[in-house]
């Protein structure tokens, strides 16, 4: 017998409301992995018995979680035959103003988007749109909000286009038994879509104009410094340490060029110096020079450590820090990181500036750029990926035959789910084989696509949703709606959009979409109206984080490249997400009558 402790809620509810609380804590003040996070409130669900364990495990078996596991291996065979590469390449051309340029990036982005995974796609069009700035004669910052921008926009338009709307159906199927169409809020998207495309042209002058980090680090020979020890050197045959080469005033030293062309790097502190060493230093260039007088080293004739060289050995890459990343916080020179991967830290940037102190002493902040020096195949960069975001790839791409086969496919896929010939599960698996039956992508790299964190991070926001509604927060929290907005259905779908699009600004859009699901259903119930219509509202809602980046994984991936600052997003992403919300309250009760 459930004891009822206040507020008309039972022991297992407070204990779901806890668990909420701590859920979404844990994943706006620390840096615990998000499908960590999640997997903690399942267990407690489970252990409390707040929920029973066979709806605790349900999310994994969710359709809506296989769908996206299954539509990440068709994103794979689009990706690996080029067809997303074709499109970029093909699609931006050359606008001849500012205004032109955001709507030929924003529309192609949103089409990709609405059928795609959108970090897929913005990760694709990141350096090309950095090319494409330099080309139109602005800063890539420019065009980079808008490029995210267009990313979540276009996502809205079909089930499809992003987790919190296959989520959100998933829901309403069980609730209402009748499955939605990939194109239900297809029509309602694309208003929006056109509202936020054309107030981004109307707002540009607040995107702001930052100097990309790239650009603070294109030139390497403002920050490193290339010694040559002369044979007569008396520290010959010492190590680096003792030589008292290793960590001198200002920065330290990164590679070793011998006579025979053997490249050393990283450089560890017991690492033998001899005659005729290049020494490449980096940090402080007036502080390492000094070494020429102190130590009688010689000025190299070239600087061979260029940005754009590559040679067989080593090479340059610039990546950014994650917002979760455990870099953050520290210094490389307290940490075992370069050693662990095989890296070494070059220069670092902040805020489209690089930092001038030594680049291992330098506190590391979330969104800095970071230029190391790799190997020319960083095999393990599966393990630096939770840590930095890589914009650049060693996979070639050839367009043939496969190209075309892997685009047919994606359309027959959408065809017969559109026409109701085969459910969209079934033909996302049948998509998912056929892209690996006729060789658009190999079994490796389909098992590679899939973001197990993701959907752990899906199944257990189902689980939450589902705990809301078992235990009658949902109600509860309906009833205090309704009692404040009465019985206006606009009002009410006003309160649930505007806590939507807020919540979502700091945490995950998925985790948002099944809290605000049963509350949102609850209240649509209760009023007599259609709850389809609550249901797209908030399917859009959830998906308008303009105003932090933080709101969207896509917002993290430009920082850094744009140089930008948190309040760059907050200056245009404010207004926009109230244009977006009358944009919706306007048009969803029109398309889908309460």
């Amino acid at each position: 017998m459930e004891t009822i402790l206040f507020a008309g809620l039972s022991a297992q509810a407070w204990i779901v409301v806890a668990t909420v609380i701590l859920v979404f804590g844990l994943m706006l003040f620390t840096k615990l992995a998000p499908d960590f996070v999640f997997l903690g409130g399942m267990t407690i669900l489970m252990v409390s018995g707040a929920l029973p364990v066979d709806r605790v495990l349900s999310g994994f078996s969710s359709s809506s979680v296989v769908l996206v596991g299954a539509l990440f291996v068709v994103i794979a065979g689009l990706v690996h035959t080029g067809v997303m590469q074709w499109i970029v390449r093909y699609a931006l051309g050359t606008p001849k103003s500012y205004p032109m340029a955001i709507l030929r990036l924003m529309a192609p982005v949103a089409a990709l988007s609405s059928f795609l995974n959108n970090t897929t796609v913005v990760a694709l069009f990141i350096n090309v749109v950095k090319i494409w700035a330099k080309k139109l004669h602005v800063t890539p910052s420019k065009l980079l909000i808008p490029l995210s921008y267009a990313s979540g926009m276009g996502g809205i338009c079909t089930l499809i286009g992003t987790p919190p709307n296959l989520l959100i159906s998933g829901f309403y199927t069980e609730q209402t038994h009748e499955q939605l169409s990939i194109f239900t809020p297809t029509l309602a998207g694309l208003f929006c879509l056109a509202v936020g495309i054309l107030a981004t042209i109307a707002m540009r002058r607040l995107i702001p104009e930052r100097v990309s980090p790239e650009e603070a680090l294109s030139d390497t020979s403002e920050y490193t410094v290339e010694l040559l020890v002369p044979s007569d050197a008396s520290f010959i045959g010492k190590s680096a340490h003792e030589a008292g080469l290793y960590e001198v005033e200002g920065g330290h030293l990164v590679e070793i060029i011998r006579f025979d062309k053997e490249i050393i790097s990283p450089v560890s502190e017991d690492e033998f110096i001899f005659g005729g060493d290049r020494l490449v230093f980096t940090g402080k260039v007036d502080e390492i020079l000094k070494l020429r007088a102190s130590h009688h080293l010689v000025s190299a004739t070239r600087h061979v450590y260029s940005f754009n060289e590559i040679d067989t050995h080593r090479r340059l890459r610039v990546a950014t820090v994650r917002f979760s990343s455990s870099l953050v916080g520290t210094r490389m020179s307290e940490s075992d990181f370069e050693e662990k991967n095989n890296v070494v830290l070059v220069a670092i940037a902040r805020e489209g500036e690089r930092v001038n102190q030594s680049p291992r002493e330098i506190m590391i902040e979330k969104g800095d750029t970071l230029l190391l020096e790799c190997p020319p195949r960083t095999k393990n960069e599966q393990d630096l990926t939770p840590d930095l975001q890589f914009f650049d790839s060693d996979l070639l791409l050839q367009e043939g035959k496969r190209t075309l086969i892997s685009s047919l496919i994606l359309l027959a896929m959408i065809i017969c789910s559109s026409l109701n010939l085969i459910p969209l599960l079934q033909a996302s698996f049948l998509a998912a084989f056929a892209m690996i039956i006729f060789r658009c992508c190999t079994i490796n790299q389909a098992r590679s696509s899939i973001d197990w964190s993701l959907l752990m991070v899906f199944a257990g926001s189902i689980s939450l949703g589902s705990a809301i509604e078992y235990t009658g927060i949902a109600s509860k929290i309906a009833e205090g709606i309704l009692s404040v907005c009465g019985d206006n259905p606009m009002l009410a779908l006003a309160g649930i959009c505007l806590a939507g699009t807020f919540l979502t600004e700091f945490t995950s859009n998925t985790a948002t979409a099944a809290i605000f699901f049963p509350i949102t259903y609850q209240i649509a119930t209760t009023l007599g109206v259609n709850p389809l219509t609550f249901c797209v509202a908030l399917m859009i809602a959830v998906s308008s984080s303009f105003a932090t980046p933080i709101g969207s994984p896509t917002h993290m991936m430009v920082y850094g490249p744009g140089g930008y600052r948190f309040i760059d997003f907050m200056r245009i992403g404010l207004p926009m997400n109230f244009i977006m919300l009358a944009a919706e309250l306007f048009i969803v009760p029109i398309l889908f009558p309460l």
